[in-house]
């Protein structure tokens, strides 16, 4: 106990002395990977997809373009912070347990941990975008079909909006009203804001009624769409999830019988806490734990119905 606390305070001493910014560090070390030099046969075995980026690497870029595609890019380096601090975390109670066996696949483990948080987020992030999308486009569509004005449509509904469609709406009339009345081309830049297929179809058949109004009521069914989209998807993601659940409910039985032992059979936990057999079962199903995780993630990703 006295060395680990020994060493944390060394670590944290060394930040102070030098000045140096937890953030700044760790978003240097993790950039120094994604950034990392590349020979010339190394780019030509990518870009031939004869070569993948490792298993980190590739962690990495997924969540820095969730973060992205989320707009919280900025968040990147608190992720990385936090990654960090979790791989700590977990070496620190693999030294605390004194099973030498078990600070890599803990800490190792837990270090993934953030970074596959960011990844589960990304689904609820697009189910909200889609769920505020369609309401958006039922009310404004609704409001058009009354008036024949897709600015005074917006204007009237814009505040039960919420961000960030409401944001990239009040974008398209700033831009129509201050600075280019050109509403097919203000439409054509609100078409880019969205990633959502339906919206893009939105978008098109809204421009198509400038030239000709009589075809508005060809909006109502695209909006319907997302509806029907809304229901499949949540059906997919039944389907998909149970898997990850029953995977969740292993994990807890496994990780359960350990403490469980010692009021059970304390020669048994004695063994498997104490022993170096013991401690490498241990640090093995650790690593059966996360690596299954892992797998399990990326079996279980979401099906995204789109069409």
């Amino acid at each position: 106990m006295i060395y680990l606390i020994s060493a944390i305070g060394l670590i944290v001493g060394s930040f102070l002395i030098f000045q140096i910014s937890p953030l700044e560090w760790s978003n240097e070390l993790f950039q120094s990977i994604l950034d990392k030099p590349k020979s010339i046969k190394e780019q030509i075995n990518e870009a031939a997809g004869n070569k993948k980026p490792n298993f980190l690497k590739r962690e990495m870029i997924e969540v820095k373009n969730v973060l992205i595609m989320t707009g919280r890019s900025d968040k990147f380096s608190i992720i990385c912070v936090c990654s960090l601090a979790f791989f700590a975390v977990g070496a620190i109670i693999a030294i605390l347990l004194g099973n030498v066996f078990l600070v890599l696949p803990l800490g190792f483990g837990m270090f993934f941990l953030p970074l596959w948080y960011v990844k589960l987020t990304a689904n609820h992030y697009k189910k909200d975008i889609a769920s505020e999308l369609e309401t958006a486009l039922s009310i404004i569509t609704t409001a058009y079909l009354r008036c024949e004005d897709i600015l005074t449509s917006i204007e009237e509904n814009i505040n039960y909006l919420n961000p960030p469609i409401q944001t990239v709406f009040n974008e398209f009339l700033q831009s129509v009203k201050m600075i280019n009345a050109d509403i097919p081309l203000a439409i054509k830049i609100l078409k880019t804001k969205v990633e959502n297929e339906v919206f893009w179809e939105w978008c098109d058949g809204l421009l198509a009624c400038q030239m000709d109004r009589s075809i508005k009521n060809t909006l109502t069914p695209i909006v319907n769409k997302l509806s029907d989209i809304r229901i499949v998807n949540a059906e997919l993601d039944y389907l998909v999830f149970e898997p990850r659940k029953e995977f969740i409910t292993m994990v807890f039985l496994v990780l359960g019988n350990i403490p469980l032992m010692y009021f059970l059979n304390k020669s048994w936990y004695e063994t498997l806490m104490h022993t170096v057999g013991g401690k490498i079962i241990l640090a093995i199903s650790v690593v059966v734990i996360f690596v299954s995780t892992a797998f399990v993630l990326k079996f279980t990703k979401p099906i995204e119905f789109k069409r």
